[in-house]
């Protein structure tokens, strides 16, 4: 299965939404909180996505993806699953 990585903030109800709807289709994911330093991880994700400064943005075996609304419409198109490979 492919490694799948999601930058978060605490407090950040996306976020945690986000890592619901991963868990609620049983997908193993590493979490990256960037509260140590909001500003310097803000800027890394905008380093990282060509341009996004908000949470949670999720990456598939290294490949952005977007945020939360992304990650559902992959899941509501069969995409993620395709992404994801064979468990």
């Amino acid at each position: 299965m492919a490694k799948v990585e999601i930058y978060t903030l605490t407090v950040c109800p996306w976020c945690v939404h986000a890592k619901q709807f991963l868990r609620s289709k049983g997908i193993e994911f590493t979490e990256v909180k960037i509260d140590a330093d909001i500003e310097d991880g803000r800027k890394k994700l905008e380093e990282m996505t060509g341009g996004e400064r908000t949470v949670p943005q999720i990456f598939i075996d290294g490949k952005h993806i977007g945020g939360y609304d992304e990650l559902v419409d992959l899941g509501k198109t069969g995409k993620l699953q395709e992404m994801l490979g064979p468990s």
